[in-house]
């Protein structure tokens, strides 16, 4: 991989954080994300107050948006995360331009994912139970349910992607520090600076535990998107009961990741006009490994027709219900809108093009979304027992906590992007002195 040099200026990078007013559109995006952040709030309280009975699961579809939107929430941060550590531990010029923002946009999305399994208890206010504390009773959590796997999950998961966040932030909050002019900001970045001044011994110690939180977070990646899995390989549900599974959830996120990444970094370049930090050639780079991760991913679609074509009969039934059955425009939707679209960056001009990225990663991010609604919905479809001949239908309910969650990463983005420096200012500075 060829590395490239910026040599930006990074005011444009430092003063939306110190800027007194920010713009009508800003404002617009803000009043849009707390709509969705009162969609999210009324959403839950139907399975809060009422129970998850207000959603369309019922025997045998008991999974549905709920456990599709934690996948597909889960995969975004992965593959972002995964992105940005890799970008830290390699030394990569891209880190400049992507690595913060995309840390964030994975810490957002690890937000959105936690939602989904606590209210999926039925009583959140409970969750505290999967802790195993010591009680009178002697009772602990049930460590073969799904459930208490999520919990840890995103317990450790969250906590791992927020300190990477933070710790790649210190100088860069001590340096909002010194610029500020208003003394409740200097109060309040000087408190998250850490009492930063820049010394040699601080530099090293940074850029050590920078690194070692990046390479402690790769494995945790993995685990987190596997663990999404083993709640469908651990049944035993045909086609569920793979061992491919977890790749395929792992190629899935990494590919949800970039495509989050991609176009978050097109919306930033084109508003706030940060062409000399995102320029041409990152958005090229980030155009190939979507195409990359989309040929990856097909080759896992194929992978599973011949495995099943091989495969006993109940898997070869149960891949021909998903593919034929009445959920059938799932998984074929999933499959060409997941694959398909990244196609066009075997073009350069195409990987240059604003439109055809946002467009490309916005149908990628439907595609996988459907194709996890494929696994876990089509994947029930084929019972034995009579009652289960009813279909599952998603209830406004699901729909609407799935939109609030988009009202919230929105929001969370807006935000970061109003507060803290986008693009690394330290970074961006070293790479200038080292070209100079």
């Amino acid at each position: 991989m060829i590395e490239h040099v910026h040599n930006p200026p990074i005011d444009h990078v430092i003063d939306p954080p110190l800027a007194e007013r920010f713009g009508r559109s800003w404002w617009a995006g803000i009043g849009l994300s707390l709509l969705g952040v009162l969609l999210l709030l009324y959403s839950l309280g139907g399975p809060a107050f009422t129970g998850i009975g207000v959603w369309g699961t019922t025997i045998p579809y008991v999974w549905g948006f709920d456990l599709a939107s934690y996948a597909w929430w889960i995969g975004i941060a992965n593959g972002a995360a995964l992105f940005a550590a890799i970008l830290v531990l390699i030394g990569n010029s891209l880190r400049t331009a992507i690595n913060r923002f995309a840390i964030g946009l994975a810490f957002g999305a690890a937000i959105c994912a936690a939602i989904f399994p606590v209210f999926h208890l039925g009583r959140p206010w409970l969750a505290y139970w999967m802790i195993p504390y010591p009680t009178a009773q002697g009772l602990w959590p049930q460590f073969r349910s799904p459930l208490t796997w999520d919990f840890w999950n995103i317990l450790i998961y969250v906590t791992v992607i927020a300190l990477l966040w933070y710790v790649g932030l210190i100088p860069d909050l001590a340096t909002l520090r010194d610029r500020a002019t208003k003394r409740r900001r200097q109060l309040l970045y000087g408190l998250f600076a850490l009492g930063w001044r820049g010394s040699a011994r601080q530099w090293a110690l940074h850029q050590r535990a920078h690194r070692i939180v990046a390479l402690t977070l790769i494995p945790l990646l993995f685990v987190a998107q596997t663990i999404v899995s083993f709640e469908t390989v651990g049944s035993l549900v045909p086609a569920w009961h793979e061992t491919r599974e977890p790749l395929h959830y792992v190629a899935s996120g990494f590919l949800s990741g970039l495509a989050m990444v991609l176009l978050i970094a097109l919306l930033l370049r084109t508003r706030l006009g940060l062409h000399h930090h995102i320029d041409e050639r990152d958005i090229d780079l980030l155009g190939r490994l979507l195409l990359a991760s989309a040929l990856i991913l097909a080759y896992l679609h194929a992978a599973g027709w011949f495995t099943a074509w091989l495969g006993e009969e109940g898997l070869r039934a149960a891949l021909w219900t998903r593919m034929t059955g009445s959920y059938w425009p799932f998984y074929w939707s999933g499959l060409v809108l997941a694959v398909l679209p990244p196609q066009l960056f075997w073009w350069r001009r195409l990987r240059g093009s604003t439109i055809a990225g946002v467009a490309a990663a916005l149908l990628v991010l439907a595609g996988i979304y459907l194709d996890h609604l494929s696994i876990i919905v089509a994947g029930l479809q084929r019972g034995h027992l009579a009652t289960s001949a009813a279909l599952y239908s998603p209830t406004l309910a699901e729909a609407s906590l799935l939109a609030g969650t988009i009202g919230l990463f929105a929001l969370m983005v807006l935000l970061s992007v109003r507060r803290l420096p986008i693009v690394s200012l330290y970074e961006t500075r070293a790479e200038g002195l080292g070209k100079s």
